[in-house]
């Protein structure tokens, strides 16, 4: 008995040394997304400051594609030693696996490590749409069933779940028109050619600020402080319980020790707490939270489930 207190206790120390003597190179973190998107933006700025804390460079690899698949399955098949870390985000997290047969399984080939932030959504339509707020927005397209179109990114896309989440607790029947990106969809709504949009607080305040673009409210169960003024749909739109939002955290693959996903999960909750973090991440339209390990993995397995009801009820599919 005492040779195995010895050795387990020999383990415990050794797994602390190792964890004191990480990280002793760089860290390249994946973000499988293009430059300028919110999953990027959140992550740059999260590493400037585990750079700082952690006496060590944080590269950032910007691998887009496939909806984000090519560069989750970039860390799903790096080595688990801490030195590779994904910029997670719901997309290819919690929606895809829901859509299509993936390469990785989201819920077992990732360590998560912590939430950084929630991406609020908001309620849009051209300025000339014939409605003042929200219950308004509602009983004018609810009275034209078919008449009304919305758009999104992309068939499958978080804007077009949420959008038929949002239609479905309204009991509206609207028509989806997707399109190959945030860019022409936006471009389509502010031209008056599509009604309405949910889409990220993120993308969409300039627009909002400028008069481009009318609100009626946002997705989150809370008001959001890039918009503070505007109600919640929940209120707005008398939908008690309504609540929507992607999410970005961090993750590493499956396998990686646990001492070192304990260390980059405090290290990550410490620079979610810093003010300066706080503020850019509100000035992006981006609500900033944190979780531990556990807590973001019992999230994830929420997630999945949640999309996987709303893609089954509206009856999305994708061409494989």
């Amino acid at each position: 008995m005492r040779k195995v207190l010895l050795s387990l206790s020999a383990l415990a120390f050794s797994g602390a040394l190792f964890a004191q003597a990480y990280p002793n190179k760089p860290i390249r973190v994946i973000i499988p997304w293009p430059p300028g998107q919110a999953t990027d933006l959140a992550a740059r700025l999260v590493g400037e400051k585990l750079s700082q804390q952690l006496g060590q460079s944080f590269i950032m690899d910007n691998r887009p594609g496939a909806g984000g698949q090519i560069g989750t399955d970039a860390v799903v098949k790096a080595t688990p030693d801490g030195y590779t870390l994904l910029a997670s985000s719901s997309g290819p997290l919690s929606i895809m696996p829901n859509l299509q047969k993936t390469s990785y399984d989201a819920l077992k080939d990732l360590a998560p490590l912590s939430l950084t932030a929630r991406a609020p959504f908001a309620l849009i339509a051209h300025p000339s749409f014939p409605a003042t707020n929200a219950r308004e927005f509602v009983a004018v397209v609810r009275a034209n069933p078919g008449k009304y179109t919305f758009s999104s990114s992309g068939t499958g896309a978080t804007a077009h779940l949420f959008g038929e989440m949002f239609n479905s607790a309204a009991k509206l029947s609207a028509v989806h028109v997707p399109y190959q990106g945030s860019a022409p969809a936006m471009t389509a709504l502010i031209g008056g050619q599509i009604h309405y949009s949910v889409e990220t607080v993120l993308s969409v305040v300039g627009h909002i600020k400028n008069g481009r673009l009318k609100v009626f409210g946002v997705t989150t169960a809370t008001r959001t402080a890039a918009l503070p003024e505007v109600p919640t749909l929940a209120e707005a739109a008398d939908l008690p319980g309504f609540e929507a939002a992607a999410w970005i955290g961090y993750s590493a693959p499956a396998g990686t020790p646990r001492e070192i996903v304990m260390r980059l999960a405090t290290e990550i909750q410490k620079v979610m707490q810093t003010p300066d973090i706080k503020e850019r991440y509100v000035t992006l339209g981006l609500n900033p939270v944190s979780s531990t390990p556990d807590e973001f993995a019992a999230f994830m397995r929420g997630e999945q489930s949640r999309y996987a009801t709303i893609i089954k009820d509206a009856g999305i599919k994708i061409q494989q």
